[in-house]
């Protein structure tokens, strides 16, 4: 397992040690997790090092499960060691795809450019073209080159959506369990608060490698919850985890000046199909998105606990910005314009 102590990591190791696996767990630091078995094996491995990936395969594995994967580079330093591997399980992205007009992840901030997918997306969708200049395109690239190496190394590509669960480094649902805990009562939703991005909790990703592993094949894969809810579904459900009652305002456009914007907003449904991973691997989703949610509020709430949120997730202000995801000035002011118009508040 290739990046072992990370958030899908540290549920699948976890998970293929209780399916009876000998897991030998490789992150940077080597560390594991106190839920592991006592007899999975930690080691550590700079991923940009081939030679030390090589030692760490040693004389050969039955699995790799590579969470890190990205890119040309990655792709091949698995392919070389392709006679010493005898499959491999790799994390790519739902992101990759793009809509008959050829827009996708990469074009949504542009105007007219949000994709408009079908619902769900099957694994037949049209992908954007390989190469290195994006997230979409390095992981296309990834996929490509790993799935021209055939039987000499069969490979299922797990097309995640958006991965929650405790342990994230850029936790979606901080937005709002942050508000909450700073006392806000009123949320601003963008398109009606209709957006539906695509959620997958690490423990139904957890549950597709460890199928995956156990059934050796050249794939590409969805991995989804059971249900991709709305953003005003999420809110909601938040609240009720946290016993809070939240007024929600809708903005039935896109967002007004960043307000009504969260970190699922879409003007058009992200939906991955699920019917290939269920007829190929008799997957079965171990858990539901609001069954998981008390287990990562309680995570985030205890990460909050006496310290700012750019301290507990540096990496959520590097993708979203410091000021973008909790302008509660300008939330307020907006909210002050619409009382204003609608004679509301």
């Amino acid at each position: 397992m290739i990046g072992a102590t990370g958030q899908t990591g540290r549920v699948a190791v976890r998970a293929l040690a209780e399916d009876g696996w000998e897991v030998r767990a490789a992150s940077r630091g080597g560390g594991r997790d106190e839920h592991w078995p006592e007899d999975v094996r930690t080691v550590r491995l700079d991923r940009e090092d081939d030679a030390a990936l090589a030692a760490v395969i040693g004389d050969g594995c039955d699995v790799v499960v590579d969470m890190a994967a990205f890119g040309r580079t990655h792709a091949r330093q698995l392919t070389a060691l392709a006679g010493r591997i005898g499959s491999a399980v790799v994390i790519s992205s739902g992101a990759v795809y793009e809509d008959d007009q050829g827009r996708g992840f990469d074009t949504q901030n542009e105007p007219g450019g949000g994709p408009r997918y079908p619902v769900p997306i099957p694994e037949t969708q049209r992908t954007v073209a390989p190469g290195e200049a994006t997230y979409s395109t390095r992981k296309v690239l990834l996929e490509r080159e790993l799935l021209a190496a055939g039987e000499a190394l069969p490979v299922t590509l797990l097309r995640a959506g958006a991965i929650h669960g405790p342990y994230c480094r850029t936790p979606r649902e901080l937005y709002f369990v942050k508000r909450l805990l700073d006392g806000r009562r009123r949320r601003v939703l963008a398109y009606g608060g209709r957006s539906r991005f695509h959620p997958v909790h690490v423990a139904n990703l957890a549950e597709l490698i460890r199928l995956a592993a156990a059934r050796p094949g050249s794939r590409v894969l969805n991995a989804g919850d059971p249900q991709a809810p709305t953003v005003a579904e999420i809110g909601a459900a938040i609240d009720e985890v946290l016993d809070r009652e939240t007024e929600t305002v809708l903005i039935e456009g896109a967002p007004e000046d960043g307000v009504g914007d969260t970190p699922w907003t879409l003007e058009h449904p992200v939906v991955y199909g699920m019917a290939a991973a269920e007829r190929d691997l008799g997957y079965r989703p171990v858990t539901g998105y609001a069954e998981s949610l008390p287990g990562t509020v309680a995570w985030l709430t205890e990460k909050l606990r006496g310290r700012d949120w750019t301290e507990a997730f540096p990496k959520m202000v590097r993708n979203y910005g410091r000021d973008t995801l909790f302008d509660y000035a300008a939330e307020d002011a907006w909210l002050a314009r619409h009382d204003r118009t609608t004679g509301e508040g």
